[in-house]
């Protein structure tokens, strides 16, 4: 059962001129997997702005009609990969890669506090865990592009988009082979294979999602 995810990263952004979830995202476009044999991933980097998350997220969708939306983004004070498991209705007034800011401290006025991305995150966890990289859920994607993107992911899930939609932070990285510092830092190669297997696992998902659909609709 053919199954379409939408993978995305962001690119540099103020304070962090080098972002891992760019290149991440590019490796999983060429992951090449038995469990991924009928699925298609689409690979997207987004511009670390506001108008590019409103622009692009809804060619996206209309486009290729993902089952699965897979998101990354760098969270430069983490130290370990976190799953995030909702969205706030809160921005901060930091400028985004183009110098541009939103001018309010909320998303959608009257909108709830906080929406549930519509992911298995429990699956998520799980998948991560067999590759033994620290992980952890997480109720505070941030008040920046991360959580913007995630609740626009998450109106979009619910306005007849993809069904299920994860957003994973991704802590600084080491890049380079010999890791020098006491504290050991994930490489470019650890979130490689975490995100592989995240693909998998809500490649899955939305395979038992499809199946659950057809027979509902026999029935």
């Amino acid at each position: 059962m053919a199954t379409t995810i939408l993978v995305t990263g962001f690119g540099p952004f103020p304070g962090a001129p080098f972002n891992p979830t760019g290149p991440l995202v590019e490796r999983l476009a060429r992951l090449r997997r038995p469990a991924l044999a009928d699925s298609t991933i689409v690979p997207h980097i987004f511009q670390t702005s506001y108008a590019a998350v409103d622009r692009d997220l809804p060619k996206l969708i209309a486009k290729h009609k993902p089952d699965a939306l897979l998101m990354f983004g760098l969270a430069p004070r983490a130290k370990t990969l976190r799953i995030e498991t909702r969205a706030r209705n809160i921005l901060a007034t930091l400028p985004d890669a183009s110098g541009q800011t939103l001018r309010r401290n909320f998303i959608v006025r009257g909108d709830p506090p906080a929406l549930v991305l519509p992911a298995q995150a429990r699956h998520l966890f799980a998948a991560a865990r067999t590759v033994r990289v620290p992980i952890m859920f997480s109720r505070d994607p941030g008040r920046y592009l991360c959580n913007y993107l995630c609740w626009r992911a998450a109106e979009a899930a619910a306005q007849n988009g993809p069904r299920l939609a994860a957003f994973v932070h991704v802590p600084p990285i080491s890049r380079t082979a010999r890791r020098l510092s006491k504290r050991r830092l994930l490489t470019l190669d650890d979130l490689s294979r975490a995100g592989g297997r995240f693909i998998v696992a809500i490649a899955m998902a939305a395979r038992r999602q499809r199946a659950g659909r057809m027979i509902n609709a026999v029935c």
